[in-house]
């Protein structure tokens, strides 16, 4: 569904929050409302939750802010912010935010911001995420964006800190697809990545976490943590949408856990599976 919207003209009785005046480009010419410079260095975040997710987060992030009229109405302390960072923030008609976000489910609103660096944990971080009882979700090459952004969401829903990616030219990043599905999860949550998973995997045993992988078959269908595990935090590792887990990452675990259905389809997507073993080996066991 397309947001409404248009831009308020003289006559229009609700109030329109300030609207910075364009900087000039290095050639004299103001930019478009539609440039979002190098792609390698920004990030365009859609929707009112996911850019207010961010704007609590850091602030100094956001670069430049285009909304439509509806939305203006509510985003009046994020452009006097903007205004005293003397950055551009712009109402624009609902056909403008498509062509600044790619997609016509903007919500409203885009925010163009500085992407958040990703880093590699070393084993001290791993032991400090340890001692304080943080669960780490682990992706195995998760290859679609959409399909990361959903996994974004529900862990930030069940309060997972970290997600660890791999240093994989087929896994996929927190893209704008991905931040777009994820309704502002990203902003919950810190995406780190790693150079190898099964090194990993021992390293967060080492770290004293109970390493548990999803195998399409093959696990336990009960998914137990015995009192052992349960006192100690947990790490999922989540495997490809069509391969699973790589073998050795595979082996890498302390035990694999399989989600019984039906028979009727093979397995579930790889988000949903995510949802069910977060709330059935963390949420569930932790309430």
């Amino acid at each position: 569904m397309r947001p409404r919207g248009s831009s308020a003209g003289p006559r229009d009785p609700a109030p329109r929050p300030p609207v910075a005046p364009a900087a000039p480009t290095a050639g004299g010419e103001p930019p478009s409302g539609s440039r979002s410079g190098p792609a390698r260095d920004e990030l365009k975040l859609c929707g009112l939750a996911a850019v207010r997710a961010r704007f609590a987060r850091d602030p100094s992030s956001i670069q430049r802010l285009f909304f439509d009229r509806a939305t203006g109405q509510r985003v009046g302390v994020m452009c006097k912010v903007l205004a005293l960072a003397k950055k551009i923030y712009r109402q624009v008609e609902p056909a403008e935010l498509e062509k600044i976000s790619g997609s016509i489910h903007h919500g409203g609103i885009v925010a163009v911001v500085t992407p958040l660096p990703l880093r590699t944990p070393t084993a001290e971080d791993l032991g400090k995420w340890a001692r304080r009882g943080e669960a780490v979700l682990v992706l195995d090459r998760i290859g679609n964006a959409h399909n990361l952004g959903a996994i974004a969401r529900t862990a930030a829903f069940f309060g997972v800190a970290r997600i660890v990616i791999p240093d994989h030219p087929g896994a996929a990043r927190p893209s704008d697809a991905a931040h777009r599905v994820a309704e502002g999860g990203f902003e919950h949550l810190e995406v780190w990545q790693a150079k190898e998973l099964v090194s990993l995997a021992r390293e967060l045993a080492a770290a004293g976490y109970d390493v548990v992988g999803a195998a399409t078959r093959g696990g336990r269908a009960d998914a137990p943590r015995e009192k052992a595990n349960e006192r100690r935090p947990l790490a999922l590792f989540l495997g490809n949408e069509e391969q699973g887990l790589a073998p050795d990452v595979a082996a890498a675990c302390a035990r694999l856990v399989t989600i019984s259905g039906s028979g009727k389809v093979e397995s579930l997507n790889v988000s949903v599976a995510a949802a069910v073993l977060l709330w059935e080996l963390l949420a569930r066991r932790s309430s």
